[in-house]
């Protein structure tokens, strides 16, 4: 079946060496063949995980559509699929992707720069305190909102912490994010400027179009989550399922935080979607 792969799925993030959808496509033949075949260690596996999801979301970027994506997909694997898993084919191609991705799966620490924000992993151990693994600092107005994964170990919840000036406390918050079951694609709302510095606030659909998700719980920020110069805050933790929905989204959208106060006040914070999806794969390898 001529399973031995072009120099593309060798390539690490940032050094692709061939378009984007091949990327995908050869990234996608490997993981597939992982999952049947358990081929390569969880370090190795969440490398190339985390890499199939950048070459999706540069995919994305560069225009590519859903239904392409998913064809790509499933012809990737397919072709995975009729390899045995001791043939020669499959140990070749395993040795090449294990050479490439064998530094980056001993990474600790990744950032995963989008057009305007950046999301910061670190996948270090961590039994004594909850710290944050996937990460994106906004500002908003006089307010800091810190949004992401956070935990022990891995990825664990899908939590948003913010300080209001004055002591103000929000009673709850949502998620706001374009839904993906009933759309097509991203609303993109660039008015023929640049994607690369358009606003946030035009990266998100219109009511009709979006889902939210309410916060399950809310508290007050522990010392192991404010980060530097944040004194105090409130935390707020959303369903599962948010997570996993942020993860299917388009990297050029954003998703909307909203904040609720008395008296019908509402504050909302903006977040790139980004490469969301890849550093959640990257996280991955304490699960593995």
């Amino acid at each position: 079946m001529g399973l031995a792969l072009g120099c593309g799925v060798m390539a690490a993030p940032g050094q692709a060496s061939a378009s984007s959808l091949d990327l995908f496509y050869e990234r996608t033949v490997m993981a597939a063949a992982d999952a049947r075949c358990g081929l390569f260690s969880g370090g190795v596996g969440s490398a190339l995980s985390s890499a199939r999801a950048q070459a999706r979301g540069a995919a994305m970027r560069a225009g590519v559509d859903r239904p392409t994506l998913k064809t790509v997909e499933a012809r990737a694997i397919s072709r995975a699929s009729t390899a045995p898993c001791d043939s020669n084919d499959m140990t070749v191609a395993a040795e090449r992707v294990r050479g490439a991705f064998e530094g980056y799966s001993r990474l600790i620490r990744m950032d995963y720069p989008g057009d305007l924000s950046i999301w910061r992993a670190d996948r270090s151990s961590s039994v004594q305190a909850a710290r944050w693994r996937l990460d994106q600092d906004v500002t908003f107005g006089d307010s800091r909102m810190v949004f992401g994964l956070a935990g022990r170990r891995g990825a664990n919840v899908l939590l948003a912490l913010a300080h209001f000036p004055g002591g103000a406390a929000p009673y709850s918050a949502r998620l706001v994010l374009r839904d993906d079951d009933a759309t097509a694609g991203p609303y993109l709302d660039n008015r023929g400027a640049s994607l690369a510095t358009m606003p946030l606030a035009r990266r998100l659909p219109p009511p009709a179009a979006q889902r939210t998700y309410t916060a399950e719980a809310r508290s007050t920020a522990g010392l192991d989550l404010l980060p530097a110069g944040m004194k105090a805050g409130w935390a707020f933790r959303f369903p599962a399922e948010a997570a996993r929905a942020l993860a299917q989204l388009d990297p050029r959208e954003a998703v909307a935080v909203d904040f609720l106060f008395a008296g019908d006040v509402t504050r909302r914070a903006y977040v790139e979607v980004g490469d969301f999806a890849a550093g959640r794969a990257f996280l991955q390898v304490a699960s593995r």
